[in-house]
């Protein structure tokens, strides 16, 4: 290696979130040495709806047993949440409870807490025996040369080289890594624009602090949504495909603000309630079709490579278990030292073999809860059936479960029970 670097790694991690905090994580527990980088200066808040799921909830048993100690303890940060509320568009409600997975396991399956905590929290996790961390920096560009690959970072207004054999691309919706190097582009019916806002003093919250999912006729296929948070806050927002947001020119900030105005039963509910802060929007890059997650000294890891379900909105427990699996490959291909995109896209098997069934279910029900009239029905039965409702909660954990939502008979037969 003739040309002179500023660092020199065999692993670089682009972006410090879940994705890549959790691919560092897990490359550490290997004892394999990496640099990670992030533009961000930690804490840093991250748009999002800050419901945390059972899966994300396993992954972190997985990082540590005690995280309840690092993501729960502060009441102040975190919030538990123990089941979904679906209010149909005819404003049938449904509370379902998570289900615990078995009797050995403990503590609670989900919770609610801003990311500007959850990240921060993670990030701290990240073992600097192994990890060489540099945030407040940004990947500008990726080249590749004979022996790997030449990354440029900014830091403040320095330039700086990093030479590695391969690279992790975590940076989120816009990666460069995912555009540089996998060639991918925003698809409209494959990509949810979302808004996001901060609201005290909403009024009837759960008792339990479910979360609320909103199917609300004028924004199918998406919904509205309220979270619980500490201190009387609850996170509320909104989602729709892009491709409808852009066919139907909806202006997302007004939909919102109109629904909480307007809607029969919102708008009580918001009565006395303030706006903290201002709405915020971003985009959501869903995984409702198989993409290339993997490519010559690359792997593609969260939103970078599109992991976003379709249906729930889940991204962090999707991004976590990309870390897992990432991590997994990259020891293989440092054992190997085969860094090929032949040899790192048993990744993409690995994560498609993982969660593919789940993601494709999704996109299928995401179809489903744009028809209102088959929503209301559905709801409307389950409201009434205990077995439908333990079926519907059972979805979340269980593919093959979930898979009786594709099917015709399903509602055929809950047609018939009266």
């Amino acid at each position: 290696m003739s040309k002179s670097y500023d660092f020199i790694t065999d692993v670089l991690i682009a972006g410090a979130g879940p994705a890549g905090a959790s691919t560092s994580i897990f490359l550490a527990k290997e004892k394999i040495n990496h640099i990670i980088i992030d533009k961000a200066n930690f804490p840093r808040d991250k748009i999002c709806g800050d419901a945390l799921s059972g899966k994300t909830v396993g992954m972190l048993n997985r990082i540590t047993p005690l995280w309840q100690k690092h993501f729960l303890a502060d009441d102040s940060k975190a919030i538990v949440s123990s089941g979904i509320q679906f209010i149909a568009p005819n404003t049938t409600c449904l509370d379902i409870p998570f289900q615990v997975k078995d009797d050995t396991q403990k503590g609670p399956t989900g919770f609610v807490s801003k990311r500007v905590d959850f990240d921060n929290s993670l990030f701290n996790l990240i073992d600097a025996s192994f990890a060489h961390l540099i945030p407040g920096t940004s990947l500008e560009s990726i080249e590749y040369v004979a022996d790997g690959l030449v990354v440029t970072v900014k830091q403040g207004t320095a330039v700086k080289t990093i030479f590695t054999k391969m690279i992790v691309g975590a940076e989120g919706r816009g990666s460069i890594v995912a555009k540089k190097l996998a060639k991918h582009k925003v698809e409209p019916l494959h990509y949810s624009a979302g808004i996001r806002a901060y609201y005290t003093n909403v009024g009837n919250m759960h008792a339990e602090n479910f979360i609320e999912l909103h199917f609300l006729k004028e924004m199918q296929p998406g919904y509205f949504w309220i979270f619980p948070l500490p201190n009387g806050t609850a996170n509320v927002g909104m989602g729709m495909l892009s491709s409808t947001v852009a066919e139907k020119k909806i202006n997302l900030k007004q939909l919102m603000l109109d629904t909480i105005e307007k809607h029969p039963v919102l708008k009580e509910r918001f009565a006395h309630s303030s706006l903290q802060g201002k709405i915020e929007g971003w985009g959501l890059p869903l995984g409702s079709r198989k993409r290339n997650l993997s490519g010559n000294r690359f792997i593609l890891a969260g939103d970078a490579g599109s992991m976003i379900d379709p249906f729930t909105g889940e991204g962090i427990g999707n991004a976590m278990v990309a870390g897992l699996l990432a991590s997994r490959q990259i020891k293989k291909a440092l054992d190997a030292n085969d860094f090929s995109a032949e040899f790192l896209k048993d990744y993409d098997k690995e994560f498609y073999k993982k969660l593919w069934a789940e993601l494709k279910l999704s996109r299928y029900l995401q179809i489903l809860a744009g028809k209102p009239w088959l929503f209301n029905f559905v709801i409307g039965k389950a409201s009434r059936s205990k077995e439908l409702r333990e079926t519907i909660s059972c979805m979340f954990e269980n593919v093959d479960i979930r898979k009786r939502f594709a099917n015709p008979l399903f509602y055929l037969k809950i047609l018939l029970n009266r």
